[in-house]
């Protein structure tokens, strides 16, 4: 699937930008922005093609069900209930705090729709379970995935989320309007 994977983005002339920290054994990858069901095959054919096969998603439970449910398992997908509150963010620490190698990526906004702010989850899941987070822009713009360095919270919370802001600000998602730009 490797020289598949590697094909597609070839093809489709995407490339990355950034070096993806092979060297953490833990850490929380947010993807964004999440505007298009294509974000998810650029995901999945950059993780293959470059060998970080491991990253394991987060993603809503309906995409779990029948027919196409075994697929996202097998690509290494979890299911989440974001219906109502039932203590993800602990289940998830619990999980990093009981392995050894724990790579999760998600999506910060938690749709593919507009939004005016991002969800929470991720960053508290990082900072209780004293994992970097990593930021991967998926820019249809330049046909990259552009890589930040990754790095810890800190006691400031609104001054992480504007790191995290100015990232994500200048990249186009495949429908730029429901990107992040207006952040």
């Amino acid at each position: 699937m490797r020289w598949f994977w590697k094909w597609y983005l070839w093809s489709e002339d995407w490339s990355t930008q950034g070096e993806f920290p092979y060297h953490l054994k833990k850490m929380v990858i947010i993807v964004g922005p999440h505007t298009h069901w294509k974000d998810f095959i650029i995901g999945v054919a950059v993780r293959s093609a470059y060998r970080f096969s491991y990253v394991k998603f987060l993603g809503k439970q309906e995409l779990f069900k029948p027919p196409f449910g075994f697929l996202f398992r097998w690509l290494g997908g979890t299911p989440v209930d974001r219906s109502n509150n039932n203590n993800l963010v602990d289940a998830v620490v619990q999980k990093f705090n009981e392995s050894e190698t724990l790579v999760i990526a998600l999506s910060p906004e938690g749709t593919r729709k507009k939004v005016d702010k991002l969800r929470t989850g991720f960053y508290h899941i990082a900072r209780q379970a004293n994992v970097p987070i990593l930021m991967a822009g998926l820019d249809f713009a330049n046909r990259k995935v552009i890589f930040s360095e990754p790095f810890y919270t800190t006691e400031n919370e609104e001054a992480d989320y504007e790191i995290i802001r100015s990232f994500f600000r200048p990249i186009q998602g495949k429908i730029p309007e429901q990107g992040l730009m207006h952040f």
